[in-house]
């Protein structure tokens, strides 16, 4: 076994250890040779030449190892790596040089005369050109051992493209750059860009990476020909989807196969490579302005605390682990009834090296006990509460799941961080509960109220608030996915009505938003996030057959089908009797109101709860409507 870990120990550093050394064995060869014009050496320096090996060359390794130069792969190799050479090489240039002044110029009586001939330095001259030729062999070396890595097939030899694939690029920004280098850079890929497009004519005529910008995309269909384009890539910013849903709509009318890049924030955090391309999606082109978030504010409220997430594996709670996980809490805490979902999402956060901050725990927020064994082992500072029945058809028949999980376990969970005293509380809403015409929305206007009434209880020192937003992209039960399925089985693609309107968000812009929120919570109020225009439910399913290169009503059919139980044709934001007031952040409105009474909330949560059995659903949603007024229930001749 030890014999093993000194092999590992010489393959990984041994054979990096010799390169060096032979590089700058040749270098200082080398500027000894430019010192003396190529001809006879000075005989005071013939005997000191051999010392200079002798010393100099261990110096130079000593610097590289400090600068981190043997903890690196020898095959990656850019612009940073490049300045910790030439730190590297500088420092032991200036040892060299202080040897110098030391030998040569003040000749200190004090130095032994044996020290003095075993550590002369060379001229000025010799150590500066060994400097530079010393640099330039040691970058070289390792731009070349990357050149070779990148010209290398991703896979094995023969999955290596017969052609390259030629590609366009739309957006000749940062972003596109960055792409069309990378390209460049790994051959193996397949993909070659050959072309530019860009809106800004300044750009028009001039080349990037050696890349012609040939114009706007307008330009598409003369420059497919003129530069045998197989492929665009867009690589515009988040906000210009409107401009996307254009290059796409050009390119599928060429029958060029449309892909995208990803945003500059991927990149920036290293998530993804600039040449990880993928398809065109829906909610690209329904993106809005990028959000800016006050990430120090964030920062400051999360980092090292003990934070508890409950619904962890829900396309929310999910999310919401990943961005909290980003600002180094001291502990993650994990809840969810779902062992499968919470497994996903521990994984996941393991995988980016979160493994260390992360307590699963496989819970149902109803369990009041295992619940306060939560609170008092972890003892968490923010709460974040996602857990809940969202799926308001399902809930419709289901009106007690929905008020047990909703509203009495989101009130009872509120009730134990009160008392054990957790910083904040935020609990995600929905705008369904604003005048709600299902049971989903009125459990959750139940539970909003219920939140907002724990602020004012005896000796609270919790900081309660609640967040309310619309549909997310791509979470569960959204319908999007709903739509794809539906598209890849042939159509039908079925709409309730033509005239619904629905607001959307992506689900890191929500999460980013709640986060944001949380940040400014001062206790009691309701915070509603900017979610844009409304966006009518007909063309999300258009857009959608058409980015999977369908016809809609030719080759899949739209069916409307009416609205089923519970929906309405838009949503609001706003309930009456809220009062609107400013936040920092103009993406953010916070609403407040009189809250109901710690007391009269307990009152009626009883009789709420002595009505959750099974019996009547019309029975159920009738005593709501006493809760709250505006409930208009969708009443079943059934019973259940």
């Amino acid at each position: 076994m030890a014999n093993r870990s000194l092999y590992r120990i010489w393959a990984r550093h041994g054979a990096l250890l010799v390169g060096y050394t032979g590089l700058l064995i040749f270098s200082l060869y080398l500027s000894f040779e430019l010192q003396f014009n190529f001809g006879p050496i000075e005989e005071d320096w013939h005997n000191a030449r051999r010392h200079e090996v002798l010393w100099m060359i261990p110096i130079q390794l000593l610097m590289l190892y400090a600068f981190g130069q043997f903890r690196g792969f020898l095959s990656y190799f850019r612009l940073p790596d490049m300045v910790r050479l030439s730190s590297a090489l500088a420092c032991g240039t200036g040892i060299v040089f202080i040897d110098y002044m030391a030998f040569s110029v003040l000749r200190f009586n004090f130095i032994p005369r044996w020290l003095e001939d075993y550590f002369v330095a060379p001229p000025p001259g010799a150590i500066c050109t060994n400097f530079l030729i010393s640099a330039l062999l040691l970058a070289g070396f390792r731009v070349g051992l990357r050149s070779y890595r990148e010209g290398k097939p991703s896979g094995r030899p023969h999955t290596l493209p017969s052609a390259h694939r030629r590609v366009a690029i739309v957006g000749a920004g940062e972003v596109g750059s960055a792409v069309a280098a990378d390209m460049l850079a790994k051959r193996g890929l397949g993909l070659k860009p050959v072309a530019f497009f860009d809106d800004n004519e300044a750009k028009h005529g001039h080349e990037i990476h050696g890349i012609p910008v040939v114009g706007p995309p307008e330009k598409m269909a003369v420059a497919r020909d003129a530069y045998e384009i197989d492929q665009i890539i867009i690589a515009l910013p988040t906000s210009a989807h409107r401009r996307m849903l254009d290059v796409v709509g050009q390119a599928k009318a060429l029958g060029l196969e449309t892909e995208i890049m990803p945003s500059m924030w991927e990149l920036a955090s290293g998530r993804v490579h600039a040449s990880q391309v993928r398809p065109v999606e829906l909610e690209d082109l329904l993106g809005r302005d990028p959000v800016n978030l006050d990430s120090e504010l964030i920062q400051e409220m999360l980092q090292s605390r003990v934070v508890l997430v409950t619904g962890a594996g829900g396309s929310i709670g999910a999310e919401l682990c990943r961005q909290i996980a980003n600002h180094a809490p001291r502990r993650l805490v994990l809840v969810d009834q779902s062992e499968v979902q919470l497994f996903q999402i521990e994984q996941e956060l393991v995988g980016l090296g979160h493994g260390s901050l992360l307590v699963p725990v496989v819970a149902s927020i109803l369990d009041e006990a295992r619940m306060v064994w939560l609170m008092r082992t972890y003892q968490p500072e923010l709460l974040f509460h996602a857990a809940a029945h969202k799926h308001v058809p399902m809930m419709e028949h289901q009106p007690v799941e929905a008020l047990k999980n909703n509203t009495v376990g989101t009130h009872q969970l509120a009730r134990l961080a009160s008392e054990n005293k957790v910083g904040k509380f935020v609990f995600i809403s929905t705008d369904k509960a604003v005048n709600p015409t299902s049971v989903m929305g009125c459990s959750k206007r139940l539970a909003e109220i219920a939140v907002q009434a724990q602020q004012q209880a005896p000796g609270n020192a919790t900081k309660f608030c609640a967040v309310r937003f619309g549909n997310v992209l791509g979470s569960s039960g959204s319908v999007i996915p709903t739509f794809k399925r539906q598209i890849a089985a042939g159509g039908p693609v079925t709409v309730t009505h033509p005239d619904v309107l629905r607001y959307f968000m992506t689900i890191p812009e929500s999460v980013g938003l709640v986060l944001q929120s949380a940040s400014q919570a001062e206790g009691g109020e309701i915070f509603v996030l900017d979610m844009g225009q409304p966006i009518k439910i007909m063309d999300v399913a258009r857009q959608l057959i058409e980015l999977s290169g369908f016809r809609p009503d030719v080759d899949i059919e739209i069916k409307f089908i009416g609205l089923r139980p519970g929906e309405k044709l838009f949503e609001e934001v706003q309930h009456k009797g809220e009062q609107f007031q400013d936040t920092s952040h103009k993406r953010i409105c916070r609403f407040v109101c009189q809250p109901a009474t710690p007391a009269d909330v307990e009152a009626w949560m009883q009789q709420l709860a002595g009505r959750l059995v099974p019996g009547h659903r019309d029975q159920v949603k009738k005593f709501l409507t006493t809760l709250v007024p505006e409930y208009k229930p969708y009443y079943e001749a059934d019973g259940g």
